[in-house]
């Protein structure tokens, strides 16, 4: 039984489904059926019912992830005690400056308690680099949302959160429950400079060429609509002023709260940065 073979099956189990749980181990469908159904044969008993509709664990299954968790856990404190020991015990996370995350704070406990001995050094980054500086090797990781260019990127969704519009709170749209964009056609928009990540842009403009100013960070978006009834996006839930209101977009796909390192990265301290991320924002 190989600690590869259970990250596979954890994937599996968590997701429910073979294609998703393929796609977060970035990897095709048929060679992780093939180990999963390795795996029964290893144990002798079957993990998971299998239909149409996705996956679902059998008790055999459910006994297995306990388990596989715990195991995997502990050969993840094994190789960051073996990184500290050789002196990697530092680590430069990158944090988009998007407001405070009551997840980033779980987060940050729960890696202060399992690696007291590493170092993480903060970065953060304006609205215009999604990726937090990674692709400039300025972080090790990014805690970050998406949607931005994936290429060359390891990327895990942690959270997806509903998006509003946000106006001023004596806008008349701010009385409404709700709004689709179609509301918000003929109004002047903040946007980022055209040299941001062309798919970041079109996801906080609603899929639309829009008209505005340009902006960079959140206190400029937030004066943006202060000053001048400029309107925009929020994820649903951020602090904001009292004269500012968000309502909530119905055809808007949600924001996607991601953790993404660079492709092929073998620094132990990711593999267990991701591990409890997705922990702490699944509380």
């Amino acid at each position: 039984m190989e600690l590869r073979t259970l990250r596979y099956f954890v994937a599996v189990a968590e997701e429910l489904h073979f294609g998703r749980a393929a796609a977060r181990l970035h990897m095709s469908q048929p060679p992780l059926s093939r180990a999963v159904k390795q795996l029964e044969t290893d144990v002798g008993a079957a993990l998971l019912y299998r239909s149409a509709a996705g996956v679902t664990l059998t008790p055999a299954g459910a006994a297995l992830l306990d388990e596989a968790r715990t195991l995997l856990d502990q050969a993840e404190r094994v190789r960051v005690r073996v990184a500290v020991a050789a002196g990697a015990a530092s680590l430069t996370v990158g944090i988009l400056g998007d407001g405070n995350d009551r997840g980033a704070a779980r987060l940050a406990a729960a890696y202060r308690r399992r690696h007291p001995g590493v170092e993480v050094r903060i970065r953060e980054t304006d609205l215009t680099d999604p990726t937090c500086g990674l692709r400039a090797g300025l972080v090790d990781i990014a805690l970050t949302r998406g949607p931005f260019d994936e290429t060359g990127l390891t990327v895990r969704e942690l959270r997806a959160d509903p998006v509003g519009a946000v106006l001023r709170a004596d806008d008349p749209l701010a009385r409404h429950d709700h709004l689709e964009l179609a509301d918000l056609a003929n109004r002047r928009w903040f946007r980022f400079p055209d040299s941001t990540d062309p798919l970041w842009r079109t996801y906080w403009n609603g899929g639309e060429p829009r008209e505005g100013p340009v902006v960079r960070a959140v206190q400029e978006c937030v004066q943006a609509v202060l000053w001048n009834g400029t309107v925009g996006m929020a994820p649903l839930g951020h602090d904001l002023p009292a004269e500012l209101a968000v309502v909530p977009l119905t055809d808007m796909a949600p924001s996607r709260v991601v953790v993404a390192s660079n492709e092929g990265d073998a620094n132990p301290l990711l593999r267990s940065f991701v591990q409890i991320a997705t922990a702490a924002y699944r509380e």
